[in-house]
């Protein structure tokens, strides 16, 4: 039977219960603090594909968000909103610096943790040993502007008029606000971006992957179908949010691992940030035949940078 390489805790921090998964190294490694996407779609079911690799030099600490995963489990009336994520992450680093005895966490974002990530970085700098962003949201509102764009462009080149049809019937996309409507419409806009290989898709593949999780079992799979609905007020939020305006100048190194291939967040926009942004140290690394589930799609150049970036925020 194969050792377990894992170990799992909740802890209670800003009135809720957390749920914390940890992947460790040496003590003398550095502590990365992965904060999932979605809204509402935990990522630590993957994180036994991902890191559990010998030449891993850092120790990493998923977990699920208030109102995602088995954090919603423990907490099914706790509705998240973007000021209370953002102080449970505080409290989720505090508490790391204080367990691992480092002075220090790296954050790396995925997605739309991507923005809770850019968000701590700029404001906790004191905490914060580099960020990280992967998936790297900018602005959402032009994410979905581009994305539709592409997926016009890809149904005209492929001459489908059935998705044609559908894509006309969705209307006006995407909307400055957020609401039922707009979910359903952004729903079927995922459907066709799946098609035509424009967004990332819960496959056949993936339903393997959740369902192989050593963490996973029948009761985790609720949180999955419901998080989006869930967190509803968070989409909100970040249908309005955009990265430039809250600021470009960082105190901390920045490094960015994108896919070559992502439409979800269109490397071009994350690309255009990233030339602006102001930092002790940046790098950008384009991973690939790889697309907005990065780490995932090229395993091996994705762990390549991620343990490159270590290397480097050791020698700083």
């Amino acid at each position: 039977m194969k050792e377990k390489q894992y170990e799992e805790e909740y802890v209670q921090l800003n009135g809720v219960s957390h749920y914390l998964l940890h992947y460790r190294s040496k003590k003398a490694d550095p502590v990365i603090l992965f904060i999932h996407g979605g809204p509402g779609t935990t990522e630590a079911m993957l994180a036994y594909l991902v890191e559990e690799y010998e030449e891993r030099n850092y120790n990493i600490v998923y977990y699920d968000q208030r109102g995602t995963g088995k954090t919603y489990l423990k907490n099914r009336k706790s509705k998240p909103n973007m000021e209370l994520l953002k102080q449970d992450l505080l409290e989720i680093v505090l508490y790391l610096k204080n367990s691992y005895q480092k002075d220090k966490v790296g954050i790396l974002g995925h997605s739309w943790g991507s923005v809770l990530g850019s968000m701590f970085a700029l404001e906790h700098p004191e905490h914060t040993v580099c960020y990280i962003g992967c998936g790297q949201v900018v602005n959402l509102f032009e994410n979905e502007t581009v994305g539709y764009r592409k997926l016009k462009e890809a149904i005209e080149e492929a001459g489908n008029a059935k998705d044609k049809k559908k894509l006309e019937k969705i209307g006006t996309y995407p909307s400055t606000t957020f609401d039922m409507d707009s979910f359903r419409k952004m729903g079927q806009m995922r459907k066709l971006q799946e098609k035509y290989h424009l967004a990332a898709g819960v496959d056949k593949n993936m339903l393997r992957i959740i369902k192989d999780s050593p963490i996973m079992g029948i009761k985790d799979m609720w949180p999955l179908m419901i998080g989006m609905m869930f967190n509803m007020t968070l989409m909100k939020d970040l249908m309005a949010f955009d990265l430039k305006a809250e600021g470009q100048e960082y105190e901390v190194p920045i490094y960015y691992i994108l896919g070559e291939n992502d439409q979800q967040t269109p490397i071009e926009i994350s690309m255009r940030y990233f030339n602006e942004i102001v930092a002790p140290d940046k790098e950008l690394y384009l991973i690939e035949k790889a697309g907005h589930i990065t780490m995932l799609d090229n395993m091996v150049d994705y762990r390549k940078a991620l343990c490159e970036i270590i290397k480097k925020t050791r020698q700083q």
